[in-house]
């Protein structure tokens, strides 16, 4: 039987307030996919309270004791104490409570077939406040898992973006491109699309770094160096690929009908484009794992959490999406 492990991220933010509203509506059994959150039952109480929903908490000690979905029912799997339930308000006090919860359901949905990962927003500073390492959901799961690859997607109906370096300061950006990137990073895109989303012959676009990808040479040099040397390499082996496109004429309404999916040099040069047409309608998917993680498309909105107003379609798509990519 499939089921899906929640991991809410912030307790301070309005990961609790979403299941909590999913969990009292009609579309907790609809999803007719278990699910099981992880994290402190007063923490999902008390959030209840403030939200003015009365919800029960069956409380589990295994993966394999969750059953089918009832409404006003969460089933939660309790890990460790949130010193902190206030909404709206970062507890550094809460960072090793976060992480706890993280770790947990990262090597639970690896050791347990049919089951999918889906996450609620997280907090870096004050994960960064116990592990200086930390830079992101992406990378974390790529670390436990032992994984030696990983990229981060973000898809909605419209398009799908990837991104060749994630949550790296822009001064950063040009030393990492490299060949070896580029191609690690497009070998991954291109599998993921054709065993997780059943494309068989995936067209991926990808774009330069600088501005009109390069110019040949006269706007920056690592098209020229690094992109189109990884991206002439995969040609050879048969990956349907674009060389490097201008970002600013990528996303054509011509381009966005015969693309599967476009490979971005950093964060901001293509999310802005996808949160512009999907923002509360796309997720976060996580390829080059041996597990299926699926995550909203936005942060832990402090200043809504407890107050009613958290928009629940994000975490709907990221959990029909889950349920779909298990085989």
């Amino acid at each position: 039987m499939k089921k899906i492990i929640y991991s809410p991220g912030e307790p301070a933010g309005i990961g609790p307030d979403l299941i909590i509203k999913l969990a009292a509506s009609k579309k907790w059994c609809d999803f007719k996919v278990p699910i099981v959150s992880i994290g402190d039952p007063k923490l999902f109480l008390d959030r209840a309270d403030l939200l003015g929903k009365k919800i029960e908490i069956n409380e589990v000690d295994s993966i394999n004791k969750v059953r089918t979905n009832q409404k006003n029912l969460i089933q939660v799997i309790n890990i460790a104490k949130c010193n902190k339930t206030a909404a709206g308000k970062i507890y550094k006090s809460n960072a090793r409570y976060v992480l706890n919860n993280l770790d947990y359901a990262i090597k639970e949905t690896l050791h347990n077939k049919r089951t999918a990962l889906v996450t609620g927003p997280l907090n870096k500073e004050i994960i960064i406040s116990i592990d200086k390492k930390f830079t992101g959901h992406t990378e974390y799961i790529q670390k436990i898992t032992k994984s030696n690859g990983v990229l981060m997607m973000l898809a909605s109906d419209q398009l799908r973006v990837a991104l060749a370096t994630t949550h790296i300061p822009i001064k950063d950006v040009a030393k990492t491109i490299t060949k070896e990137l580029i191609i690690n990073k497009v070998k991954i895109l291109n599998n993921d699309l054709k065993t997780k989303f059943n494309i068989k012959n995936p067209h991926i676009k990808v774009l330069g770094l600088n501005p009109h990808a390069g110019e040949n040479g006269k706007i920056g040099s690592e098209e020229q160096l690094h992109i189109k040397p990884a991206l002439k390499n995969l040609r050879k082996k048969n990956i349907n690929i674009s060389m490097p496109l201008s970002a600013d004429t990528a996303f054509s309404k011509k381009n966005l009908k015969k693309t599967d999916a476009f490979l971005g040099m950093y964060h901001d040069q293509v999310l802005p484009v996808l949160k512009a047409l999907s923002f509360g309608n796309s997720i976060n998917i996580t390829l080059g794992v041996p597990i299926i993680r699926t995550s909203v498309d936005h942060g832990v909105a402090l200043n809504i959490a407890g107050t009613k107003n958290a928009d629940t379609s994000s975490l709907e798509l990221a959990i029909m999406t889950a349920k779909k990519l298990i085989k």
